[in-house]
């Protein structure tokens, strides 16, 4: 991997990590990326973080679908799950295809750079 886009890779993993609204098993799959930084495994874990994050990023749909549940109003409280919801719809109607949380941005944006 080129030097540059590896240092903002780095940078954007180290902030996913950070991210309020990024599950266990992804900072788990980035932080074994980061540790293989610059190692034999690199090319490996690079494959198995992208794998990773393509699976973890929420469709707009499927967030729309799970906070409109029962499920989903449990999960985040029935006024939190309405403002998300009317949120989504929204961004919806914007173009997004995926959640705008914090880590589900960041996850896009990784994506798009790790191709």
């Amino acid at each position: 991997m080129e030097k540059e886009l590896l240092n903002q890779v780095i940078e954007k993993t180290k902030k996913l990590i950070e991210a309020p609204t990024c599950c266990a098993d992804l900072k788990e799959a980035a932080s074994a990326w980061l540790h293989a930084v610059g190692t034999v495994d690199e090319e490996k874990q690079t494959a198995l973080f992208l794998q990773k994050l393509k699976e973890d990023i929420m469709p707009i749909d499927q967030l729309i679908g799970f906070a409109s549940s029962e499920n989903g109003k449990k999960y985040f409280g029935e006024e939190k799950a309405l403002q998300i919801v009317e949120h989504s719809n929204a961004i919806k109607q914007q173009g997004a295809v995926y959640c705008d949380c914090p880590a589900c941005t960041i996850v896009e944006e990784l994506i798009n750079l790790l191709g």
